[in-house]
């Protein structure tokens, strides 16, 4: 037999969020979960072999520490640089070969937007490293770097060989790590 939805009331987000609304349940108390509880490989967990803190476990999607652009401590900040750093200048392998590239390398082989693109994530990595309060010499190192990177690049097929080689990113992240080594923790 076939549900049929005759009407759909619209909610903001405060009243999805509000736990123990009576307008909702009838009480204010938590509620139990309807039907089986399913691991991630579709298998069903006996109630009882949870422990408590299953049954205590909420989450908060007003105070969530999912968001990728969140409250992070520095060394999370350099590490997320980090990686995007290698993932644009380094993360794979020519075949036959020890030469490395990146994402950037590739994005750069299409004219000018290309070479715009790459030019924009390598000037996140300056506004983020700005962000962890590196000082002014610093990131117009960063900057300079960036400019050489994008003003080469340009060039076609020279410029896309010098990007690989470049690697003004992985450059940066260590003038920062540097940096970041120097201060007091």
């Amino acid at each position: 037999m076939a549900l049929r939805v005759t009407h759909v009331m619209a909610m903001s987000n405060e009243e999805i969020l509000r736990p123990g609304d009576t307008r909702f349940g009838g009480d204010s108390s938590p509620r139990k979960a309807h039907g089986p509880i399913i691991d991630q490989d579709g298998r069903e967990i006996r109630p009882e072999t949870l422990g408590e803190q299953f049954q205590r476990f909420r989450f908060d999607f007003g105070h969530s520490s999912a968001n990728p652009f969140g409250d992070l401590t520095r060394e999370q900040r350099l590490a997320r640089i980090e990686a995007l750093a290698k993932l644009l200048d380094i993360a794979f392998i020519l075949p036959g070969t020890s030469i490395r590239y990146g994402i950037d390398g590739i994005i750069r082989l299409i004219p000018v937007i290309g070479d715009l693109f790459a030019t924009a994530f390598s000037l996140w990595l300056v506004r983020e490293a700005r962000a962890l309060g590196a000082p002014w010499h610093v990131t117009a190192r960063m900057l300079g770097n960036v400019a050489v990177d994008g003003v080469v690049g340009m060039v076609p097929i020279a410029g896309d060989a010098f990007d690989v080689l470049f690697r003004a990113n992985i450059r940066n992240v260590r003038l920062l790590r540097r940096w970041m080594d120097k201060q007091p923790r």
